[in-house]
């Protein structure tokens, strides 16, 4: 991991200090970049997430695709988990706490918008920090890329449908315009993007210059992310001054849903018989979330001082640390994985 991904939840917090010092000091400033808006689509933001997503999915090889078959098991339990579970698991999570165990705690009027957010924030799976946990737990990096690159494929279609039922269920209005152009901004076209240059720099100079061209992004993939989340913060300042324990509160759902979902897709990966090198990205992509994408499509959906912006963002603070303590108990269950998965073989093709 680099210096900025060990410490995400270091600068998050840092971000949240400073977002929220600078919204009080020059509230002009914020209120202008706000404005800044066509179609309900903030200008400086989608500059700041095409930024963020182009270099994660530049990571992205859709020949990968090919190889799908081969770990078929954990593709199959991973879209499970991925489509069918984490979406639906959050949404309920987000009702019970949200909507009524922290009810009495909460502002009632961001009720409905910080459950909006969670949903939105579990409706994609996590595209570009999941390479990093797949590789702290010896993960085999085929399944990983097909996995990844097989989500984002669905995810172009999927995810639009699934935030309006779930958001329609939870009896909040669905502004499908908004929402398809989300997808269209902050899926389709960094998407297409980013395959195109990827093709052109492996055709000009191979997997070198693609290297390269990601080393140099990195950096600011994740000061694009920074300065989001400080105009997110410079917003929400004044809210989360008044009521400090939203963000705690809000973080109990998130932890919840990745736990579950993690844990469900680990067993079931080893009741199907599925490899240990398999099964502990499986955990991982069926726990994580595409934060970039979520945070873009609440600032869309619902504006940068919503409840909502301000759930997603929460996911952004958790992140590490908490994916990290999943890959901490993928590892260290790595003996018992392997004595009850009947038939796994290890990456070399041997019998454990």
């Amino acid at each position: 991991m680099s210096l900025f991904e060990r410490y995400l939840t270091l600068w998050v917090a840092l971000c949240i200090v400073a977002g929220i010092a600078l919204g009080h000091a020059l509230p002009g400033l914020f209120h202008a970049v706000g404005a800044a808006e066509i179609a309900r689509v903030n200008l400086p933001v989608a500059v700041l997430i095409w930024l963020m997503v182009i270099p994660m999915l530049l990571r992205i090889d859709f020949a990968a695709l090919r190889r799908v078959g081969r770990h078929w098991r954990g593709i199959g339990v991973t879209l499970f988990i991925n489509w069918a579970v984490k979406p639906f698991s959050m949404a309920a999570l987000a009702w019970l706490f949200v909507g009524t165990l922290f009810r009495p705690h909460l502002p009632a009027d961001q009720i409905d918008s910080y459950i909006a957010g969670l949903i939105i924030l579990a409706a994609a799976p996590c595209t570009a920090m999941v390479f990093v946990w797949s590789n702290l737990t010896r993960g085999e990096p085929h399944f990983t890329l097909s996995q990844v690159a097989l989500n984002d494929a669905i995810m172009v279609v999927a995810f639009a449908p699934i935030v309006g039922l779930l958001l329609g269920l939870s009896a909040i209005a669905v502004p499908w315009g908004t929402l398809v152009l989300s997808v269209g901004l902050y899926i389709v076209v960094p998407v297409l993007v980013a395959q195109v240059l990827r093709r052109r720099l492996i055709a000009s100079g191979g997997p070198a210059a693609l290297d390269r061209m990601l080393a140099r992004l990195g950096p600011v993939s994740l000061a694009a992310l920074l300065a989001t989340l400080v105009l997110l913060f410079g917003f929400q300042g004044g809210q989360i001054l008044a009521q400090p324990a939203v963000i705690a509160l809000l973080a109990v759902p998130i932890l919840i849903q990745v736990y579950l979902n993690s844990g469900l897709a680990y067993l079931m990966n080893r009741i199907a018989g599925e490899q240990h090198c398999v099964a502990g990205p499986s955990a991982l992509i069926g726990a994580s979330n595409f934060f970039e994408l979520a945070v873009a499509a609440a600032i869309s959906l619902f504006g940068f001082d919503s409840g909502a912006a301000l759930a997603t963002v929460v996911g952004v603070l958790i992140e590490v640390p908490v994916m990290l303590s999943v890959v901490w108990v993928v590892n260290r269950s790595r003996g018992w994985y392997e004595r009850g998965a009947a038939g796994a073989t290890d990456p070399d093709g041997r019998s454990l």
